[in-house]
């Protein structure tokens, strides 16, 4: 459907449920008297009136930077009204943030690259109709397409949305370098992604992303890696009224080893499991009831592990749940002993790590071992218990990532482990019988009559009591780490898989 023919859909839709002369003072009050459903529909059809606007939008920012570049100088549209840079003029006529404008300019120039490489010469829509030239090759007209092109145009189909779009573009980076090959596996990435994107988040996107880039460029995730570790810095100062402040700038390993921390302390004021111990019972009753915010509670834990340093008791700071990393590393049994260590990902965050690093890590901690198919299901562990063992756990986070329940963030170590089959009615306690989820959606899916269903090794799939389903999928960082891009030319292969 054209756009505008889109865009008139909608506000057809939005009258009919609202009234064709709905005034915003009336808004509020005509909206107020629908029913569910009507409030659902109402939010979905204005949704799409705002993608439709926002595409004529973005192209717009991306014509308006490229007539505003350095070389027009004072000539350039923004320039003529006043502006140092397009962002400038996008962020008068918007009312967005600076971040927002730079983010539609940086969209809009994407989609323009990708009609411009439609319309090159070597493009067959616009070659010479009276040249007896032949049409240059498929794989030469390939060459003049960026690899981000199908991110435009599923944008402008309205496949994707423009946070979508940029949580993968943003997400892959740019490709090590400029050869057909990489522009290729690149594509191929981008092509998955899009296809993911219905049911993902844009965060999720962006780690998924994230994680394929670097599987494609191994070489180039270290030298983030590095990155990120020689900028690490801890600055303190005094404000003017005498406050004293720190900025932290944190490196991988330090970033996941003081989120774990916090998140093992805060845990039950965020939503974490709720069959513990009667000690952690009692500990968590006291901090629900504490009167400290979340930010004050983990200042004060904070500095609590900074006084206790090494002595620490860690049940005295911790309670039973001691804070730490666990990493998840992927091991081909097949690689040679000359090959690099491969990469590691944290199991909270999902946050990609280097191979050294997790070989230092498994000399100070030992490892568990926890063999996995392609789509990452783990071997059976036990069947005989009620509640799913600690080795479960890990097998099951190794799996599922954190909650399965679409559009959910939440880690593993905040997840309980549900029975597919009811353990009342016969059901197993086997890893392929469980499934993560949230304190809230696990409460949610027995409060609300949902199910969630199984077939073999096959995807989970959630039961609405209305009879719709929802596929469950993994995360799909995890998806990519047990998959890879399949499959990618030899030399973006991961190294170990």
């Amino acid at each position: 459907m054209a756009i505008f023919s889109e865009i008139d859909a909608q506000v057809a839709a939005l009258r009919a449920l609202l009234g064709a002369d709905a005034d915003g003072e009336e808004l509020a009050d005509r909206m107020s008297a629908l029913d569910d459903k009507e409030i659902v529909d109402v939010i979905g059809f204005a949704s799409g009136l705002m993608r439709g606007a926002e595409r004529i939008g973005i192209v717009g920012a991306g014509i308006a930077a490229a007539r505003s570049t350095r070389e027009v100088g004072h000539a350039g549209l923004a320039q003529t009204r006043g502006h140092r840079n397009p962002a400038g003029l996008v962020q008068e006529l918007t009312g967005v943030s600076r971040n927002e404008a730079q983010k539609q300019i940086r969209l809009g120039e994407a989609v323009l690259d990708a009609v411009k490489s439609d319309k090159s010469p070597a493009s067959p829509q616009v070659a010479d109709v009276e040249s007896d030239a032949p049409a240059p090759p498929a794989a030469d007209r390939a060459d003049s397409s960026p690899w981000h092109a199908p991110l435009g145009a599923s944008l402008m189909r309205d496949e994707i949305s423009s946070a979508q779009h940029d949580a993968i573009l943003r997400g892959l980076g740019e490709p090590p370098d400029d050869s057909r090959e990489a522009r290729e596996v690149w594509g191929l990435a981008v092509g998955q992604l899009i296809l993911e994107a219905p049911q993902r988040t844009p965060e999720e996107l962006r780690n998924a992303a994230r994680t394929i880039r670097d599987q494609l460029d191994p070489d180039g995730a270290m030298r983030r890696f590095d990155e990120r570790f020689e900028r690490r810095s801890l600055r303190m100062y005094t404000d003017a009224d005498g406050r004293r402040h720190a900025n932290i700038a944190f490196d991988d390993e330090g970033a996941a080893w003081v989120q774990t921390i916090v998140d093992s302390a805060l845990r039950p004021r965020r939503g974490g499991p709720r069959f513990v111990d009667d000690t952690e019972r009692a500990r968590a009753e006291e901090l629900s009831t504490d009167p400290r915010t979340n930010d004050q509670l983990a200042y004060d834990l904070i500095l609590d592990v900074l006084r206790a340093g090494a002595l620490a008791d860690a049940k005295s700071v911790f309670g039973t749940r001691q804070a730490g990393v666990r990493l998840v590393q992927v091991v081909d049994t097949a690689a040679r002993a000359d090959e690099p260590t491969a990469p590691a990902r944290t199991e909270d965050g999902l946050i990609t790590v280097p191979g050294p690093m997790a070989d230092q890590h498994a000399c100070d901690a030992g490892t568990v071992r926890v063999s996995v198919d392609r789509a990452g299901n783990p071997l059976d562990v036990g069947r005989e218990q009620r509640l799913f063992t600690p080795k479960q756990r890990i097998a099951l986070a190794i799996r599922d990532g954190g909650c399965r329940w679409r559009g959910c963030d939440r880690p593993a170590s905040y997840c309980e482990a549900h029975h597919v089959d009811h353990f009342s009615d016969g059901g197993r306690t086997d890893v392929d019988r469980g499934i993560l989820l949230c304190r809230f959606h696990h409460m949610n899916l027995h409060h609300g009559r949902w199910r969630i269903s199984r077939e073999d090794k096959g995807d989970f799939v959630l039961h609405h009591p209305s009879g719709d389903t929802v596929v469950l999928k993994p995360r799909l960082a995890l998806a990519a780490t047990w998959a890879g891009i399949d499959p990618p030319p030899r030399r973006f292969r991961p190294r170990a898989a």
